[in-house]
């Protein structure tokens, strides 16, 4: 009996066509979000603060004072990824631990008026960035997009808020 020869992609043609990179969907998805984010994170970068950190300082601008385990719910991440983020800012004078009122064991975190004060300005990086990338479409077609980027996210349930 002979030996039966394995088959690789060196001796035979592929059978069938493969799609081409930018064909997907996806590609685009990520080609766009790519520079959208970078440009973003360098304006962020210029005022020292992480795409992280302004998740985080967003969040608890509009939530007051939270409890560290809320914000890592909110924003989809880890105890450790959390308590890094909350370092940092505290760090930084924008951010404060306090022990609860009600329970002395808990712990609660709000922003300082440094960080009530930078919020605004640094919604309005994002705001710029948004204008740059998207301003050229029209309100129906910026609406469109937005509503099925929405839509894939139900679709697939993603909960974690993006920060890389």
């Amino acid at each position: 009996m002979g030996e039966k020869k394995v088959s690789t992609s060196r001796d035979s043609p592929v059978q069938g066509a493969v799609s081409a990179l930018e064909s997907h969907a996806g590609f685009w998805l990520r080609f766009v979000s790519n520079h959208v984010s970078a440009r973003f994170e360098a304006s962020l970068a210029a005022e020292d603060i992480s795409l992280s950190e302004w998740v985080a300082l967003r969040s608890l601008f509009d939530t007051g004072a939270s409890d560290p385990a809320a914000l890592m719910r909110e924003l989809g991440m880890t105890k450790g990824a959390v308590s890094k983020i909350i370092t940092r800012l505290e760090y930084k004078g924008l951010l404060l631990r306090e022990i609860s009122a009600i329970d002395k064991r808990a712990t609660q975190i709000l922003l300082t008026m440094a960080g009530k004060n930078l919020v605004p300005g640094l919604a309005a990086l994002a705001d710029d960035n948004d204008a740059l990338f998207f301003g050229h479409l029209s309100d129906k077609q910026r609406s469109e997009l937005i509503a099925l980027m929405k839509h894939i996210v139900d679709m697939h349930d993603l909960r974690a808020v993006p920060v890389k």
